[in-house]
């Protein structure tokens, strides 16, 4: 949840007030001294190799759809980034992936709902046929020299550099 979209306090229901502290504008209870802190929305991403292609998921839902993607998602509250990364790409691609190593963690948000750092890992597949499902409309492995349009700049950044 955004500063700007809290207008009530979930304590005692009294409208808050904007108060500028801890270095920024935040809503603030007048009546309970509650103090609104907006957590960052974090997402992970697997990078799965096998026989030198990459695995990719087309997205089925906006934003991006149509354009494809690293098997990601968000991390739920509580939820080891590495088995949230394993959960989304067994959700989305129906693979067994071991988590392998950190690539990297890329901070921005690229649109309105997604998140505020997406953490980077690597991932190798057990044996097994990729399948599209969940928020995925259709798994691929593609050749780094032969890759469909991609949906996020920081998918496309990963690539490069690797």
């Amino acid at each position: 949840m955004r500063p700007e979209h809290v207008k009530f306090c979930p304590r005692c229901a009294t409208p808050v007030a904007s108060q500028f502290l801890f270095g920024q504008d935040r809503p603030v209870c007048p009546a309970c001294g509650w103090i609104f802190f907006a957590d960052p929305k974090v997402a992970v991403a697997v990078l799965v190799e096998r026989d030198e292609r990459i695995l990719l998921v087309e997205r089925a839902n906006d934003p991006f759809r149509g354009l494809w993607t690293l098997p990601a998602g968000f991390v739920n509250a509580g939820e080891d980034p590495a088995v949230a990364a394993y959960r989304e790409c067994l959700e989305e691609t129906g693979l067994t992936i071991r988590i392998t190593g950190l690539i990297e963690i890329v901070a921005g948000r690229e649109h309105p709902r997604g998140s505020d750092f997406v953490i980077f890992y690597r991932g190798q597949a057990e044996p097994g046929e990729a399948v599209a499902n969940d928020d995925a409309s259709a798994v691929g492995w593609f050749d780094r020299a032969n890759l469909p349009e991609l949906a996020f700049k920081s998918t496309s950044h990963i690539l490069a550099k690797l």
